[in-house]
Formats: structure tokens, C-alpha cells, sequence
């Protein structure tokens, strides 16, 4: 784990700490591929430069967050961005993570992308990306 996030992990309470140890074990093991770095003062994983997954403290909890998960198609992501495609479920407990639902958002969240690492150049225009088969 590289010192920005377990900084930003040691700052949390020991409930929040826990769900974030527990959403970063899972992230890496299933995007082994993806960058992650702390952005905008919080862990966020890239593929391709263009970000996926990040988790949060916010006043709800703890926010696990997919920049393209509107499209997911997951009742669970309820909580949906007003301008973008993100959608989010938030965590009070790790035993309230589930798993299962984490590792299929994940997979998932490698073939359902919209391409925000170019959104400034596109001047917010979000487009889909085509994954390759």
C-alpha cells in the first residue's frame, strides 16, 4: 500500500479503517491491473488513466463509489450522481460490505467505462467507451 492511502486509512476511526482495509484488499485483488493513488483526497483506482473505483468518508458512511456505475444495472449502487454516470452505496460497518457484490461491481466496472480522464478536453461531454471483447 503506498503511504498516501494508509495515511489516508490512519486518519479514519477504527470502524471507518476497517471498511477501507477491507474495500482496498478487495479492489486490488480484483483490479490488479488498475493504478491507485489518492485524488481529490481519497483512494481512487485507474484504468488507463481514467478513474473506476474510489471509497470516501462522507457524513452517510463510508462511500464506495463507481464513476460509471449508474450503468451497472445494480440496486445496491443506489445512490446516483445528478450529473455523471457514478452510483454509490455507503458503509457504516465492514460487515455490512458484501463480497460477492463487490467483486461483481468490479468486474463490471472493467467493461462498463465512460471516459472521464478526457471530460475537460471533451468540455463535459461524458462518451462510452468500447471495450475491447
Amino acid at each position: 500500500m503506498n503511504t498516501d492511502i494508509q495515511t489516508y486509512h490512519d486518519q479514519q476511526t477504527p470502524e471507518d479503517k476497517a471498511i477501507c482495509e477491507l474495500l482496498y484488499r478487495e479492489i486490488c485483488q480484483h483490479l490488479p491491473a488498475a493504478e491507485h493513488k489518492v485524488w481529490h483526497a481519497h483512494p481512487v483506482w485507474f484504468l488507463d488513466g481514467n478513474p473506476i473505483v474510489g471509497y470516501s468518508k462522507q457524513k452517510a458512511g463510508m462511500r464506495l463509489m463507481f464513476w460509471s456505475g449508474a450503468d451497472f444495472e445494480e440496486e445496491q449502487l443506489a445512490v446516483r450522481g445528478q450529473k455523471f454516470k457514478d452510483a454509490s452505496i455507503f458503509y457504516r460497518s465492514d460487515s455490512e460490505v458484501n463480497p460477492d457484490d463487490l467483486q461483481r461491481w468490479l468486474e463490471k466496472s472493467q467493461h462498463i467505462q465512460w471516459d472521464y480522464k478526457n471530460l475537460v478536453k471533451r468540455k463535459g461531454v461524458l462518451i462510452r467507451i468500447e471495450q475491447q471483447v
